[in-house]
């Protein structure tokens, strides 16, 4: 009897973009039983609500942080009414993964050894990272058969690093990458898998193209994933040299990118 193919997830708890990506993915992949588990960690990975709180804020400064709070309100009320609603739209990640019969869990520390023991016994062919927060080691890449890999939006090995459409856009690009590689002990250097060009559209927010690219990211996944699991991967090379790697917006940068004409929301 043929082995059903295995995967996990492993993202972050993220209310804003990552539930579009996987709203996306599980309405398009033929077959949802071979998603053992999706793998949910903190924001940001280990830091407190009220860091991340104090980051967000010197990103967006006051109005749009403001505007971004009551987003995240409306969100948390919808996914409350949507247990006596219905409504897939309204569905949080965890809700949307149930909906679907897909395990969900809560692990911080994805290299404890419990954890790394727990998901030897799941048989994996392949872990999928979507924005995971954490560094993944060595322990963890060789645990699954065709190993990890992980989305990133930028063309690597251009924009590796922190917020890289933020990057893109700050750094005048008519388009902005897609790129699904392998995943090594290093930051976005593993060899690359797929890589598109997506074009920005005239006047489209930080936000806007954040949205649009998360749900085009999970067609490439799927298509990366296929192509990994028969075997039909060319892979591309990704130097780190040759590329150029940035860390996470101060508020300099944003007062520069909204001086250019951009708008984050």
């Amino acid at each position: 009897m043929k082995k059903i193919f295995n995967f996990i997830f492993i993202t972050q708890d993220d209310p804003f973009y990552i539930r579009g990506f996987f709203r996306e993915f599980f309405s398009i992949y033929s077959d949802l039983r071979e998603i053992k588990t999706v793998v949910i960690q903190n924001p940001m990975g280990k830091r407190s609500t009220w860091a991340l709180a104090k980051q967000m804020y010197a990103l967006y400064g006051l109005i749009d942080f403001f505007r971004m709070g009551l987003r995240y309100v409306k969100i948390k009320i919808l996914c409350r009414l949507s247990r006596f609603y219905k409504k897939s739209e309204w569905l949080g990640l965890r809700q949307l993964c149930r909906s679907h019969d897909i395990e969900v869990l809560d692990q911080n520390d994805i290299h404890e050894a419990e954890f790394l023991a727990e998901l030897r016994r799941r048989d994996l062919d392949l872990i999928v990272s979507v924005a995971a927060p954490t560094i993944f080691r060595k322990g963890l890449i060789d645990l699954p058969r065709l190993g990890c890999i992980n989305i990133h939006h930028a063309p690597l090995p251009r924009y590796r690093g922190m917020m890289p459409n933020f990057w893109q856009l700050y750094h005048g690009e008519k388009s902005v990458g897609i790129t699904i590689h392998k995943i090594n002990p290093k930051i976005d250097e593993g060899e690359i898998i797929l890589q598109k060009q997506v074009p920005i559209k005239a006047g489209e927010s930080l936000d806007e193209l954040i949205r649009r690219t998360k749900q085009l990211g999970a067609h490439f996944m799927v298509k990366a994933i296929e192509m990994v699991r028969n075997g039909r991967v060319k892979f591309k090379e990704n130097r780190p040299e040759e590329g150029s790697y940035f860390s996470f917006p101060t508020r300099e940068d944003v007062k520069k990118f909204r001086a250019m004409g951009h708008r984050l929301l």
